[in-house]
This record gives C-alpha cells, structure tokens and sequence, in this order.
C-alpha cells in the first residue's frame, strides 16, 4: 500500500489533497503542517505536526514515515509578503523544499513539487513546459530556484506548475479572486480589477487531481515527465473573471470597474500574460480540467454544502 505525505495539508490546496486521498483503501495518508491540524475532518488520515523549515524535524518525520510519495504543496504564496520580506521567502520556498528533498531522496520517495507561472515575465503567455523562465519578482525567484535545485538534485520527481488558484475551503475561511469578487459584490462594495493581466485561472480540485495523475502514472510503472502545466485552459483577464462571478451569482456588474494594472501600488510586479498550454497533462496524463463556468459550479456546490 503506497504512503503518500503531504506538506501543507492546513492550505487550500493541501485541504483539498486530504480530501482526495483520504479514506481509500489502495493509499495510507499522512497530512502534515507546521501547526495543529486545522481541518475539520479529521477522520481517514494521520496528521503529524511538521515545521518544513525544521531540517531536524523535516528528516525525522519522513525518516519515520518513509513515504513512497511527497507532495509538497506547502509555501509562501502572498507575491508582496515575498518581496517585502525575502529572507522568510527564500527560507520557506528554496532551503525548506532542499531540506524535504534530501530527505525524501534518503527514504526513495517520489518527489512532487508545486510550482507557478509566475516563473515566467509573462510577455508571450501563454506558456508551455519548454518555454524559458525568466520571473520578474521574488516569488517567481524563489520557486523557480526550488525548481533548479530539485531537477539537479538525484531524486524522482515531477513539478506541476499552476495559474491563480481559485476554491472553497471546509470552513470557508480562505479568500480567492472568485471569493472575494462574490463578497465584494454581495456587500454592495465598488470593485476595481484589472484588465490588462491574462491568466489561466485554477479550479483547486483540478490541481489535487494532478497530482493524483502523476502517481497514479508512476503506479503504472510508467515516468510521469519533470514538468507538467497544471491550471484551466481559458486565457482570461481578471476584469472577466469577475464579470463572469457576477453572473454565475446573478450580483451587480455595474460594480465592477475595468482598472489598469499601473494603477494598484503593489510591491511585487506581477507578468502581464501567462497561462498555459495544456497538452502535455491532456495527453500524458489525461488531465481534463473544469471551465472557468464549471468551476464556478463547483464553488457554489461546496458554499451551499
């Protein structure tokens, strides 16, 4: 029976690979992150406690657990928070990924790291696996720099690259573009958003199921590729995406207003198009990804659930 551990399981992400993983028959889960398990299930797993910036702790718990999967989906995500305090960023998304791929390598395990577009400048977006990275802010620095260290480092490992993830959460707590345009616009509030950024924005179930793709692939005994694109296939701006909220949700598109990217004052410059190409997931692991329309859908399931 496979053992799968995951980094991060307090996250969206990591919520929703809990969820995926958990409860079956064919997988023993362990779910880990750096506090207590915040969860509200917390039934069909294990959880143990892991600070991933913690080298000693980093080796004793995969050393213990000797996982034959790592999905390391735990990071610093907020772009500003990593431009304005670099040394957190690189510790957590550089020296924290070295740490948990040393030590998966000394336990053999498969090594599945979550990466970004913002890797790219977004000057020709949308991209492919095979386009040359070249990140504009220290976000994008410290992943793709995570990136290098473990495509140069002698372990079995795929990296999933994904686009403005968007979701809900168990308890509803985590904000998203899509969750804060619904809010925003439920409460009546003016809204500006910009409309000169494109994007390929992620539905969160669509990312855990890439990474249950790749496994299941290397269960088969075949060798999932180093780098696959992970995100929805519609090149949208974020002006549309609202757009689009606002009419799922049936709320007050006069309330959003059309705003340039050169009007917000944000500490981390941001690509003006990325996105990506989907062909390799689509054909190699048949990735099928929701609609931005779908998406939506499943949003308001898990809000009314």
């Amino acid at each position: 029976m496979p053992k799968i551990l995951i980094t991060g399981s307090n996250g969206l992400l990591g919520e929703h690979l809990v969820q995926k993983f958990k409860n079956k028959k064919d997988w023993e889960l362990v779910a880990t992150a750096r506090g207590e398990n915040r969860l509200m299930n917390k039934t069909g797993y294990r959880f143990r406690i892991l600070d991933i910036c913690d080298p000693e702790q980093v080796e004793d718990v995969l050393l213990d657990e000797h996982p034959d999967y790592v999905i390391h989906a735990a990071a610093m995500t907020q772009v500003d928070g990593c431009e304005e305090d670099k040394n957190t960023c690189w510790d957590t998304n550089v020296i924290a990924t070295q740490w948990l791929v040393k030590a998966a390598r000394k336990v053999k395990a498969y090594f599945i790291f979550i990466s970004t577009d913002f890797i790219f400048d977004g000057a020709k977006g949308p991209y492919s696996e095979k386009e040359l990275p070249n990140p504009l802010n220290y976000y994008g620095v410290s992943k793709l720099a995570a990136e290098m260290f473990l495509e140069g480092a002698d372990i079995a490992s795929t990296t999933l690259r994904t686009v403005l993830v968007y979701g809900v959460s168990e308890n509803k707590a985590r904000s998203n573009i899509v969750l804060w345009v619904k809010k925003s616009l439920e409460a009546g509030k003016q809204i500006h958003v910009v409309d000169d950024q494109w994007r390929t924005p992620t539905l969160v179930d669509d990312l855990a199921e890439g990474c249950r793709l790749v496994i299941v692939k290397k269960e088969k005994g075949e060798a999932p590729e180093r780098v696959y694109n992970i995100s929805g296939k519609e090149v949208v701006t974020p002006y549309e995406i609202a757009l689009e909220v606002a009419d799922y949700f049936e709320l007050d598109q006069s309330l959003i207003t059309r705003a340039d990217a050169s009007t917000f004052s944000q500490k981390a410059k941001r690509p003006a198009k990325t996105g990506f190409l989907l062909n390799r997931a689509e054909q190699e692991l048949n990735y099928r990804p929701h609609s931005l329309q779908q998406g939506l859908r499943v949003v308001k399931e898990k809000l009314e659930g």
